[in-house]
């Protein structure tokens, strides 16, 4: 009842619990990342998602690597970029919806602030994404593997050349409104310092890049406080 997608009126069907980046005492990104909360009542919690958050850092970094080698830049150019970023893994909970709702949907249409998202795969559909023709497709993954989106910090840093991926999540089906629906995406950040702006070759001659500089904290608290969060 709190998070809105960006210029929506309703709130979202849906509640989550983070997990961000384990950082030792002292270190300079702490003021930007708080520490962890850990649930003490689930034994194992913390170590399988400490383990999952670390899988999910290093699988997107590999993303980064064919992402910089299609941009034409070094293939280690975001290896910087994202070391120690504030990278935060969602556990996501989407409650049965037995009653209309209204024009409540599990999650508005918008864009991912981040770098790049990786979601394993929801038991249960409604994850849709917008086609550039205006059309709502459905997103289906198989076992095994990762659904991968475009965040809008990339955007911005290639100048559009790669944009951020619009999506939403429906309400089930009327034959499927009883089942809650899990899923697990990783929001992959940038380092909080990092400053993003356009890189070369992706602004056209004579022309000024879409977006100014921005820092990638000052990024995130503004989209945060646009979506409620903040």
């Amino acid at each position: 009842g709190i998070e809105t997608a960006k210029g929506a009126q309703a709130f979202d069907l849906k509640e989550f619990w983070h997990v961000g980046r384990e950082l030792p005492a002292g270190h300079k990104y702490e003021s930007s990342m708080p520490p962890n909360i850990w649930p003490s009542e689930v034994q194992s919690f913390k170590d399988t998602f400490l383990e999952l958050y670390d899988e999910f850092d290093k699988a997107g970094l590999k993303v980064l690597r064919a992402i910089a080698r299609f941009l034409k830049v070094d293939e280690e150019y975001f290896t910087d970029t994202v070391r120690d970023g504030n990278s935060v893994m969602r556990l996501l909970h989407y409650p049965a919806v037995p009653k209309p709702t209204g024009e409540h949907i599990r999650a508005g249409a918008h864009e991912d602030i981040n770098t790049i998202t990786l979601l394993l795969g929801a038991e249960e559909a409604g994850l849709e994404l917008k086609t550039k023709d205006g059309r709502w497709i459905p997103v289906v993954s198989r076992p095994g593997e990762l659904v991968i989106n475009i965040g809008d910090m990339l955007q911005r840093l290639t100048n559009g050349v790669l944009r951020s991926t619009s999506h939403r999540v429906v309400n089930p089906a009327p034959d499927r409104a009883s089942h809650a629906r899990y899923s697990m995406p990783y929001f992959l950040h940038f380092r909080p310092d990092f400053m993003i702006e356009a890189l070369p070759g992706t602004v056209p001659p004579d022309e000024q890049p879409k977006w100014p500089p921005i820092s990638s904290h000052e990024y995130l608290q503004e989209r945060l406080r646009e979506i409620k969060l903040k």
